[in-house]
Formats: structure tokens, sequence, C-alpha cells
């Protein structure tokens, strides 16, 4: 497969003399498989530029696929202006995260709506499709896409592309669910069960495209943004044995020589790791060939959950139990979440309560405090777990704490049977995203304990007498 890259900017367009060498455009990325078939990941303003090379080629009846990760403007602020949309006989194949109400083809109409552009998604000349996907798999062409949400202010689908033995991880937004754990050597397995499900998925690439907007000075004060910090994403691609890192959706004030610095420390960083990938930032234009071999068939997985969604989803309800002894905390959080629709919330306000509240109610979701009344909260999670009907003690648990989390305290959570945590200074869209993720996942389940089964348990190695976690 020939990867391109048209636009590598985050959050902003920023076309000028400091961005020459790196480039301006939000994210665009174009695949053209072996056997032909287009691939065009996200929808930025650098889609305008490929879009008029398609034209120049003077090709007729294109065909391809675009592959939304999610519908922030700077992912799909370009779809209006790709030329290719406009001529009959072109076909277009469009996928991107849909469910609870959220369909991807009202939103782009939005977008294309009399207040914001003067023609209307109806008035494509080309024969468009859309489909609303979830976390799993579905074939394209000869290839397998692999989906997986990412920790991001939206609900955002990371895809993975293998055919022929060839693939690329396109991760352009997503921040770490947890940093832990701290001071350990570059490539160390994280401590959170999400972070290691993220390492499980691009593991083996050969080439990551991931997001690094951010240095670790800079995180805390971008903290709930939704975008990684460089070293993060560092150790992520040694610990997943990745052959090449590219870092991506650069962020908007950074220019090429902050950049060219940024990898320099990056490579500085990786250094004497056990498995050390090359590591450069993606430029507008760049181009990398990833050889396929027609004998090597598409991987399979036990656990392949299909990633197509239905037009039926969003007429189930879900049901979210709020633990809370704080009432007014417990408005907050129905305010939070009531903009999704098809949610119906229970609640208990001591963890007794919440246990039988649980195994009576059957909620697809928990959110739950620790210090309660009756029950500490990792108990209300043990006592959950350690129930015999399916429908309850296989439920999604986040813990919203107001508690700032420590590595023995993630490891703690994570023990009791907690499935997440946040702490109550989140933020409101992260939150959403957050909780609608595990929602859409217990719709479409597909069995997460795999990930943590190949990466190992985190357990008390070092001589700090620190719980840490081990390297792969």
């Amino acid at each position: 497969m020939r990867v391109r890259f048209w636009g590598v900017r985050g959050s902003l367009a920023k076309p000028g003399p400091t961005t020459l060498r790196y480039g301006g455009n939000t994210p665009c990325i174009q695949v053209v498989m072996d056997d032909g078939t287009l691939n065009i990941f996200d929808c930025g303003t650098g889609v305008h530029g490929l879009g008029q090379e398609l034209m120049a080629s003077g090709k007729k009846n294109l065909k391809g696929n675009i592959l939304i990760t999610h519908t922030h403007w700077d992912h799909i602020q370009g779809f209006p202006f790709f030329v290719p949309l406009f001529v009959p006989g072109n076909e277009w194949d469009i996928y991107g995260p849909g469910g609870m109400g959220n369909q991807l083809n009202t939103t782009l109409s939005g977008q294309m709506s009399y207040s914001y552009f003067p023609i209307h998604l109806e008035a494509l000349g080309a024969t468009v499709r859309f489909s609303n996907l979830g976390e799993g798999t579905f074939p394209l062409g000869g290839a397998k896409v692999s989906l997986r949400y990412t920790n991001h202010p939206s609900l955002t689908l990371a895809y993975r592309l293998d055919s022929g033995g060839a693939s690329l991880v396109y991760i352009p937004d997503h921040e770490p669910h947890s940093l832990h754990p701290l001071d350990s050597p570059p490539g160390t397995i994280p401590i959170h069960h999400e972070d290691r499900s993220h390492v499980n998925f691009l593991g083996g690439a050969d080439l990551l495209v991931h997001d690094s907007q951010y240095t670790l000075d800079e995180y805390p004060s971008k903290l709930g943004w939704g975008h990684s910090p460089f070293q993060k994403v560092v150790d992520y691609a040694i610990a997943g044995k990745v052959k090449r890192l590219a870092f991506f959706h650069h962020d908007p004030m950074r220019d090429d020589d902050a950049l060219d610095k940024l990898v320099e420390e990056a490579r500085r960083y990786a250094e004497g790791a056990d498995h050390v990938p090359e590591i450069f930032a993606a430029q507008d234009n760049m181009a990398i060939d990833l050889p396929e071999d027609d004998t090597v068939s598409s991987p399979t997985d036990e656990f392949e959950q299909p990633a197509r969604l239905s037009f039926n989803e969003d007429s189930w309800t879900k049901k979210v139990l709020i633990v809370d002894d704080d009432r007014q905390m417990v408005r907050l959080l129905e305010a939070t979440l009531e903009a999704e629709e098809g949610i119906e919330f229970i609640h208990a306000f001591d963890g007794r309560d919440a246990v039988k509240t649980a195994c009576k109610e059957h909620p697809d979701l928990i959110l739950l405090d620790l210090e309660l009344p009756g029950l500490h909260g990792l108990d209300v999670c043990r006592a959950i777990r350690e129930q015999k009907d399916a429908r309850v003690n296989d439920v999604a648990i986040i813990v919203v704490t107001g508690k700032r989390f420590e590595e023995e305290d993630i490891i703690d959570c994570f023990e009791a049977g907690a499935t997440d945590y946040m702490t109550k200074e989140f933020a409101t869209t992260g939150l959403r995203s957050r909780a609608r993720g595990w929602l859409m996942r217990t719709a479409f389940p597909v069995d997460r304990r795999r990930d943590s089964r190949r990466l190992g348990r985190g357990r008390r190695t070092d001589d700090r007498g620190r719980r840490n976690a081990d390297r792969p």
C-alpha cells in the first residue's frame, strides 16, 4: 500500500512561512492498496488538494472509501470542497462513528446547511453511501479494517488497515487514560486497562500515525482536550514494537523548527529501549510505501465483532446508574449525559443500595463515587463482580471520584473490578464521549479482556516498593 499525507496539522489550518516544510493543512491521508483500492482517512483541509489531483488525472468513474475518525471540524472541514463528490459517475463509500442518535450523514449534512455552505449534501453528483461504525472489524476489498474508540471529547474511532501482511494504524486524536507508571523506562506497559488495549491495537504496525500534539510539559494545562504528549506516544510504539512512528496532528502553534526539535528529543528519549522504532514527524505530501504480499491473507481473531451498525440501535434504551451521595453531583452528571439520546437514569445514594439497584435494574453503565455511606465504592465494585448473573457482573463501571489518583489507587481500583475512572474535575465533553463509548460497547460487546491478557498484569516489581507494570 502507498500512504500519502495531504494534511498533518491539528485543530486549525496553519498555512504560512513558518509551516512550509511540515505543512499547514488539517488531517487527511490517502492510502492506495496494491489492488488499486483508494482509501481516504479524514477530510480536513488537506482533502481539497487530493481532490484536485484526482480531477487532474482525468480518470472517470472514480470509486473510493472515505474513513472519518470523528466529526470535529478540523477532520471534516474539507469535505464540502472535495470536488470528486460532485461528479456524476463517481462512487464513494463514507464510513465514520455513529449510533445513539448520531448518524454520520446527518452531521455532514449539518456542516453543509444553508448557514454554513451554499450547496446541500443532497446536491452531490456522485453516488454516496454512508455507513455508521462502532468497534470491531469489517472487510474493505482484500484488506481488513479494525476499529476501536479513542479517548477524545467526541466519539472517535482509531483505524487499523491490514492487507497482504502490511499494516497501517491511524490514530489522529487520542489522550492517554493515565500517564502511569511515572518515571519508568521508555516502553513500559501502562497501568490503565484502556491504555493497554491501545498498545495492543497498534501492536506490530508497519506504520503508526499517531496524535502527538503536546509535550509532557504542555500536557497538564491541556488535560481533557483529547490529545497525547509525544513521549507517551513513543512509549506506546516501543511497547507495541511498531516499525515506524509518524507524529501527527501537529499543534498549530508549533512551527517547522519546533517540530524538528520535538523529533530529535523523541529519538533521544527512545535510545536504549529494547525496541526502537523509526521516528519522524509527518509532512504534507510525504509518501511512504508499505509492501504487500498477495500470498498473505488478512489476520483473523476469534473475538472479532462486525463494526458496521444497523439503523435500529438508536431505538434501544440504555440504563445509566448514578451512585453518589452528593445530589448536586448527581444532577451535574445527568445534565452532562442527558444530551445523549435513549438514556434512562436510575440512582443510588449509598453503597449497599447501589448493589441492590444494580441487581434489580441491570444497568448498562454505572457511574460510581468512592466515598459512599454504607459501603465503600471499591467494595461496591467487588460485590457487583461477585454476582452470578452476567447481566450484573459484566456491567461497565466508571469510577467518578474527587480524589487525585496515584498509581496505587489506579491498581486498587482495577483490582476491585472497575472498568474505568475519571476525577470529578472532568470536562463534560470528555465524560460524555467516555460514557457513550462504554454504552456502545454494551450494545455491541467486544471481549476487551483479551487485550489485558496479552499484555500481562501489572504487579509490584521495582526496588522502590512501587507497583509497576511489566515491560513486554
